[in-house]
């Protein structure tokens, strides 16, 4: 049984021109005829789509420096000038990551965020900001990023991070926590109990998910200090106590299952019991 490759002319000619001399250069025509064929297999061969990566970047320069390096690196890249381009940009295509500026005009990084997963768009998302602060990278996770990345930053790092997410591949985010009858939506910032929404400020919401995250934990002051204030706790302050003390009027008083508790002498802990 023969077995026969698809070639163009010139190549055709060739093999048969070789053919015609005998046999003395068979094996010689086999060998270029297999290099041709391996050619050909080797070049239209299905091959895999580049990935696709949206840059949401007012600054000019870096964003055409994310272009160009991510583009030589062998990526697809869209680069969307502020907040509103970006999220319909990250909408109507299906992007494998978006990279997401924190402070951006129209519309900032966190309501971009915010909203590209209330949309249900499962795009890996990594954040880019100029301040590393706790407080910052807890909200960032907590609304769905799958990473963040502090500027100025070396273009190595954040390619091996781009490729290190890219393997991974997208990852499910938490939508809500639930405790007894609380239950707290992570996407829109929002939290009930006994499906009454609780009226919360930006602090006491991040607080809230903060104990119901690490819920059976005893959590000291100084932890919750510096994960919702990105400051260093004060022994002199009471900054946090007073802000259990709200949080807990809104949260436990008006309901007969209490589950915030203070561990005298070593912090806060939420716990059903």
């Amino acid at each position: 049984m023969g077995v026969f490759f698809a070639v163009n002319a010139p190549e055709k000619a060739c093999i048969d021109w070789l053919i015609e001399k005998g046999f003395v250069y068979f094996y010689s025509s086999l060998e270029i005829f297999a290099g041709i064929a391996a050619k050909y297999i080797d070049s239209t061969g299905p091959k895999p789509l580049p990935m696709k990566i949206l840059v949401v970047e007012d600054e000019v320069k870096t964003a055409k420096f994310l272009k160009k390096g991510l583009n030589e690196a062998g990526f697809v890249v869209d680069v969307a000038k502020d907040g509103l381009e970006g999220l319909h940009l990250a909408r109507e295509v299906e992007f494998d990551l978006v990279i997401l500026d924190v402070m951006l005009p129209s519309l900032d990084g966190w309501q971009v965020l915010a909203q590209l997963r209330e949309s249900d768009r499962r795009s890996l998302i990594m954040l880019l900001t100029a301040r590393d602060s706790i407080r910052e990278r807890v909200q960032g996770l907590e609304l769905g990023a799958d990473d963040y990345l502090v500027k100025p930053f070396a273009f190595s790092e954040l390619l091996a991070r781009v490729r290190s997410l890219l393997r991974r591949g997208p990852v499910r985010v938490q939508e809500s926590i639930r405790m007894a009858d609380l239950e707290i939506d992570l996407l829109r910032q929002r939290a009930t109990r006994a499906g009454q929404r609780l009226d919360l400020t930006s602090k006491e919401f991040l607080l809230l998910t903060l104990l119901a995250r690490r819920a059976g934990e005893v959590l000291s002051r100084t932890l919750i200090a510096e994960a919702v204030w990105d400051m260093n706790f004060d022994s002199d302050t009471n900054v946090v106590d007073v802000n259990v003390r709200r949080l807990r009027a809104k949260v436990d008083e008006p309901f007969p299952l209490k589950l915030i508790h203070t561990i005298r002498g070593a912090g806060y802990v939420m716990e059903c019991d």
